[in-house]
């Protein structure tokens, strides 16, 4: 294994930390500044809105820039930014921090997963971006419940302010370990990149990935008042579930990648599906304390195993040119659809008619209708294919 591909790993570990650790901590966070639940779940949809705006500026704006040094600009970003959410006085402030923070996030995995590829053989890719989004799964199995348990014990604070050090540690990884390079590493022109964006195979693989991970977040987003209020766990329980859940992400995320590698959009229908079931399935299972464990680490395999094939989708259909740009893009369409299921599932929670055991059917709903346009998506690459077909037996 290359270990410029465990230096990204190891970036994406600290971004994925900063990113979910947050989940643990609503309780906290709404308490100490004064705010509602709902309102401390739009720190997550500020977040995800920050990687969404962040992505495509960032990847143009640095397009001309060394691959390394990119990394790690974005690295210092982000560090940055977790300083200023552990030094925020109110709740506006953490906010523009945790925005702040957010920016670095679509063209680090953007750029990252470009570099991935690049590193490992043609028929490997998809698990080389598996590997890279294994610092996710891993910040979930061990960042998150730390975190988590560092909030309850020594308040919220001392989360980012170990996220912080953190984020210095990364940085170092990557200096010392991705190689530099003196070529520039983009050299398509911006018009090129930018054309990808009118592909409509494109626009429908970003599509299906906000809808499909809109329903991840609608769940995940409220994990902690679902498990505690509905389940009936109490608040020490929900890292270990939380633990759960992250073993399930890394299962899922290798899983996803060695799929994808074999048949790229079977892999994406099939996962799809087994999300959309999870999700839907799950509404019974959290009014059982061993059932929402168990959902849990599905809803886990089920939510990664799509990320591999999704991201890899995004790239085969941008091609060459565009590939950094529609990867970031990819990237900022995973955070859109957690800003949208986050702000979702504050919506049917504050309905007198749903409230918080019925986020996790609507968010099935949502994921359901990523799964057709998959479909779509599909049906559209066969009758290309076929038509392809036609015009060799006429030419022949």
């Amino acid at each position: 294994m290359p270990v410029a591909l465990l230096a990204l790993t190891a970036g994406a570990f600290g971004i994925g930390v900063t990113e979910f650790v947050i989940m643990g901590l609503l309780l906290q966070i709404s308490a100490d500044l004064g705010v509602s639940i709902p309102a401390a779940g739009l720190l997550i949809s500020g977040y995800a809105l920050g990687v969404f705006a962040g992505a495509p500026i960032l990847t143009i704006a640095t397009r001309k820039l060394p691959r390394k040094t990119t990394l790690i600009a974005l690295m210092v970003i982000f560090t940055v930014g977790n300083l200023a959410c552990a030094l925020a006085p109110n709740y506006e402030t953490l906010m523009i921090a945790r925005v702040i923070t957010a920016l670095a996030h679509g063209t680090f995995f953007g750029v990252g997963s470009v570099v991935a590829t690049t590193v490992v053989a043609p028929d490997k890719r998809a698990s080389a971006i598996a590997i890279m989004f294994t610092g996710l799964t891993a910040a979930t199995l061990l960042g998150v419940p730390f975190g988590a348990w560092l909030g309850l014990e020594y308040g919220w604070r001392s989360t980012f302010w170990a996220v912080t050090a953190l984020g210095v540690l990364a940085t170092a990884v990557l200096a010392i370990f991705v190689p530099s390079s003196k070529a520039v590493e983009a050299p398509s022109s911006l018009r090129e990149e930018v054309a990808v964006l009118a592909r409509p195979q494109v626009l429908m693989g970003l599509a299906m990935t906000v809808l499909g991970y809109a329903g991840v977040f609608a769940v995940f987003t409220y994990i902690q008042p679902i498990l505690t209020e509905v389940t009936g766990f109490s608040k020490a329980a929900v890292s270990p579930v939380l633990l759960v859940f992250g073993g399930g992400m890394a299962l899922g995320n290798i899983l996803g990648g060695k799929l994808a590698d074999r048949r790229l959009m079977p892999a994406v229908l099939g996962t799809l599906t087994v999300l959309a079931v999870v999700l839907g399935l799950m509404t019974f299972g959290i009014q059982s304390k061993i059932a929402a464990v168990v959902f849990s680490g599905l809803l886990g395999i089920a939510a990664f195993a799509t990320v591999a094939p999704l991201q890899l989708r995004v790239l085969e259909k941008a091609g060459g040119a565009g590939q950094s740009l529609a990867s970031s893009l990819n990237i900022a369409a995973f955070n859109l659809g957690n800003a949208l299921g986050a702000w979702l599932g504050g919506v049917v929670i504050a309905s007198a008619l749903l409230g918080l055991q019925s986020v996790t059917w609507v968010a099935a709903l949502v994921t359901a209708a990523g799964l057709l346009i998959a479909l779509a998506s599909w049906r559209m690459d066969r009758r290309e294919r076929a038509a392809a077909l036609s015009l060799e037996g006429a030419a022949s």
